[in-house]
Parts: structure tokens; sequence; C-alpha cells
């Protein structure tokens, strides 16, 4: 399915029905947890499974959310809010519904249509999209601000482990090799890192 056409009646990925799951999807390892074996472990609020998901799945997931956005800058933005909400709402998953991937697919898309009609709104009027957002919307605004506001008192290494995973796009791997550091140590951050920032939202919504 080619958002790109310019015939907005057939095209419009707003009217569009849902994609397809992609023909290829990466291999895994011997060994490696299944993406049944992840989402169960997010589900027990394990950030690790979420990094190694990530892993994963980003490249695809991103490649949907173009299609919708067209916009390089603003689905880096939406796929690390994409991969937020599924570590927030992992325990409503059930593998009696479909499979992980057809889960983060459905979910991905929803939240790219979301954004793009959010920017239309805004480049029409605006204000428009103060006036008429959500609660769901305002709400999960409001969580990328407290997200930003917990990694912001991670230290310094855990901080950077974070930022070039979930705002680079980069490998576990990838950030062992640019940041000089073994591969372990980079698990190891991002797991804490994680387990922080799921820690500090909870505290924060507490106190709002």
């Amino acid at each position: 399915m080619d958002f790109s056409n310019s015939n907005p009646a057939k095209d419009d990925p707003i009217d569009a029905p849902a994609p397809r799951l992609p023909a290829s999807t990466p291999e895994i390892e011997p060994g490696a947890p299944t993406d049944l074996d992840l989402m169960h472990a997010i589900q027990k609020e394990d950030p690790e499974a979420l990094s190694l998901l990530y892993d994963r799945y980003n490249g695809i997931l991103k490649a949907l959310i173009l299609r919708v956005i067209h916009n390089e800058a603003e689905a880096d933005d939406l796929l690390q809010e994409i991969f937020m909400e599924i570590w927030n709402q992992a325990k409503n998953f059930s593998a009696q519904k479909g499979k992980p991937l057809g889960w983060m697919v459905t979910l991905a898309r929803r939240r790219a249509i979301d954004g793009l009609r959010k920017k239309q709104a805004t480049e029409q009027q605006p204000d428009a999209w103060v006036h008429n957002a959500t609660e769901e919307e305002i709400t999960f605004s409001d969580t990328r601000i407290l997200v930003r506001r917990v990694i912001n008192t991670l230290p310094p290494a855990q901080q950077e482990a974070i930022n070039l995973a979930f705002f680079r796009g980069m490998s576990q791997r990838e950030i062992a090799a640019k940041t000089n550091t073994p591969l372990g140590t980079v698990k190891t951050r991002l797991e804490l890192g994680l387990k922080k920032i799921y820690d500090g939202l909870k505290e924060l919504r507490d106190e709002l």
C-alpha cells in the first residue's frame, strides 16, 4: 500500500484499511526469546524485554509510521511514544486475540493516524488541537513530558544509553560500538534506566 499517491480519494492514510503484517520479519536467533515471551516479560515489567522488542521491530514500525506521517523527525518521535505505549499497555495484550506484532502494528497505525490528524488540525487552525484534543491525546502528551523529566534525573551513562536507543533508534550493539562500552554494560544501563523511568512515572503520576 503506497500513501505517496497524490489522489486523496484513494490513498488517504486516515481512511485506508489497516496495513497487512510485513511480508518479511526479522529472523529470531536460535535460543532467543519469542515475541510472545517478550510480551509476557514486558507484562511483568521487565525493561530488558522492551529493549529487545525495540531492537527487533523498530525498523518495521518506523516504516509503517512513515507511510502515514511522511516526516523522518516526527516519525522518530512517534516511534518512541509508541514503544512507551507498548510498555504501558502491554497488560492489555492477549495472545488469544492475535500475535504480538499484529497488536503492535495496530497500535502504531492508530497512533500515527492520531498524530497526522493533530498535525493537520494545527496547520489549518493553530489552536484547533487545544480545543478538540481528546482526553487520551492530552494524557499521552503529558506522559511524554513526564518521561523526559524522569530521563533528565538518570545518571549520565544511563541517559546516554536511553537517548541513543529510544531517540536515535540505535540497537544495543550499535550503542556499544559508538560509546566503546561492553555490550553487557549497555544492556544493564538500558535495563536500569527503563526501570527508573517506569518507577519515576508512577511516582510523578501519584503526585499529580
